[in-house]
């Protein structure tokens, strides 16, 4: 059998008549060579196997990781085909799109040809939903998944707003303020703000913990239109008299969800305090629960909700291959030398590169000591490191310098670094979400990345439920290894069903998680006799 080659096979209730042929003929062009999946085609089951085992478009982990590091991606995010924007009652409306970025007239034209320079193909998905309310000055909830552009949906129209009113800060201080979770977040922020801003005149000064206060106060006298900051040193400097925040116009609450989970909301609630209640409000998202809720009723004045994508469950991105792998607790070490060994990351004059989530700092910083002692460039990042150490860390990774950078859950929020081919969760995260934020390091900007997961059979049994959900609902092969885990042929779905699952799926066949069992019994029936 060819690589390359797609095969399906038809369900027999169907007749394989010329039309239902046709329907089959399109989806199985559109998708991607090699691809194992199990689609449903109107009432009926078409699947479609690969050549061999590798998943998306025949990558093996080695060539993903080079491919990411190389920047060989298509430069746009994945799309995703659920959204809903409603209205101030929770209505929907019809959502207004911006298609190029050309139609943004708001858009200074030093902008657009940084859009030209950058290289972008388009607004991404939440960028081309938010920019039509948030340029006509609505307060905006943006819900998207990580990796989604959801910095230029906030930064471009805060600065149209400002530029339209004639800001000038020396006169009124800050006129955007951008509150992070974290100082790496802040910082990425910072660079993107520094990008877009300084072409048209606009300066900005990140506010993290860590650094010296006395640099970023040294910044902010020059005169900065922006302030990302996080909580805690905000609050600081607040209450030392050192920052104004009277003039602020807009304000944007950046991964609000991942604010909360860190106790922030105090400090928050503080210096809301200290900021113009007339003022344009944008607060973005991965997630969506009721303490999120509440605190977006209490600071935005009839917003509007865009959501990309049913962020009511988790779902992983598309263009990650998500893998497990049972291994026992002794034998992880041994385990993940093979597989960075596999990914080429042992070779210093690779393009790859990959992230390590390990489940404490102690851990952390054992196991980056004995990968470099194995001969992995690698270095390591937690809470315990100061700015400095993280910030080497950080750079030596997106260089190039280092190929494996290993770290706690800090990294796993909103840090963009360009060319991660591959994710390996060492200890796999403490729950779903966690989980979800984790691979999001990967598959970003059109790049296809690998998430592996070390699951240990004795302590590691409760993560495998949630875990082989993500994987089905982006149609990626369950290993039956995993399902066993999770115990879904004895709870969940009684043990024939679950054994006709596991000899499908062993075949190399995915099964979709919206088929109901009778479908699927049904086709197996015809395919085997």
């Amino acid at each position: 059998m060819q690589a390359g080659l797609l095969f399906w096979d038809f369900c027999h209730a169907c007749a394989a008549s010329s039309q239902q042929r046709r329907r089959a003929q399109t989806i199985g062009n559109q998708c991607l060579p090699n691809a194992r999946t199990v689609l449903q085609c109107c009432k009926h089951l078409f699947c479609f196997r690969s050549s061999n085992g590798y998943g998306l478009q025949g990558l093996s982990i080695r060539e993903a990781c080079e491919a990411a590091g190389r920047g060989d991606g298509s430069g746009h995010c994945v799309d995703d085909s659920e959204i809903s924007v409603l209205g101030p009652d929770d209505r929907p409306i019809p959502p207004k799109k911006i298609h190029s970025f050309d139609e943004v007239r708001e858009f200074p034209r030093e902008i657009q040809e940084q859009f030209r320079r950058a290289g972008f193909p388009g607004p991404s998905q939440i960028q081309a939903y938010t920019w039509p309310l948030a340029l006509e000055g609505k307060d905006v909830i943006g819900i998207a998944a990580t990796g989604s552009g959801k910095t230029l949906a906030f930064l471009l129209p805060a600065f149209c707003e400002m530029i339209r009113r004639g800001h000038n800060p020396d006169r009124y201080g800050p006129g955007l303020l951008v509150m992070s979770p974290t100082r790496e977040l802040a910082q990425q922020t910072e660079q993107e703000a520094e990008r877009f801003g300084a072409c048209i005149g606009f300066n900005v000064v990140a506010m993290y913990g860590g650094a010296p206060k006395q640099d970023q106060i040294r910044k902010y006298r020059y005169g900065v239109h922006s302030i990302v900051a996080c909580p805690g040193r905000l609050n600081d400097f607040l209450e030392g008299g050192q920052v104004r925040l009277d003039g602020v116009m807009c304000l944007v609450l950046d991964e609000a969800d991942r604010m909360l989970d860190m106790g922030f909301e105090p400090q928050i609630r503080k210096i809301l305090a200290r900021i113009p209640r007339n003022r344009h409000t944008m607060f973005f998202t991965a997630t969506w629960p009721r303490e999120v809720r509440k605190l977006a009723a209490d600071i935005l004045y009839h917003p509007f909700k865009v959501m990309i994508g049913n962020r009511d469950e988790l779902k992983g991105n598309q263009d990650i291959i998500q893998q497990v792998k049972v291994v026992d607790g002794y034998s992880k070490e041994r385990a993940i030398v093979d597989l960075l060994n596999e990914a080429g990351l042992l070779d210093r004059y690779s393009s790859g590169k990959a992230l390590v989530f390990a489940g404490t700092k102690r851990e952390c910083e054992r196991l980056s000591n004995n990968l470099y002692r194995a001969g992995v460039p690698c270095s390591s990042i937690h809470g315990d490191k100061d700015q400095r150490q993280r910030d080497d860390a950080l750079n030596g990774l997106k260089t190039g310098k280092l190929k494996v950078l290993v770290a706690t859950d800090v990294a796993a929020r909103g840090l963009d670094i360009k060319g991660v081919g591959l994710v390996v969760n060492y200890d796999a995260a403490n729950n779903t979400e966690d989980y979800v934020h984790r691979i999001g390091r990967t598959g970003r900007a059109g790049c296809k990345g690998f998430a592996v997961t070390f699951l240990d059979r004795r302590s590691d049994g409760g993560k495998a439920k949630g875990i082989m959900e993500v994987m089905q609902r982006t149609n990626q092969p369950v290993p039956s290894e995993l399902r066993d885990m999770a115990g879904s042929s004895r709870e969940d779905r009684g043990g024939r069903w679950g054994r006709l699952l596991s000899q499908i799926e062993s075949a190399g066949v995915v099964v979709a998680p919206w088929l109901r069992p009778w479908e699927v019994w049904a086709w197996h029936v015809s395919t085997t006799g």
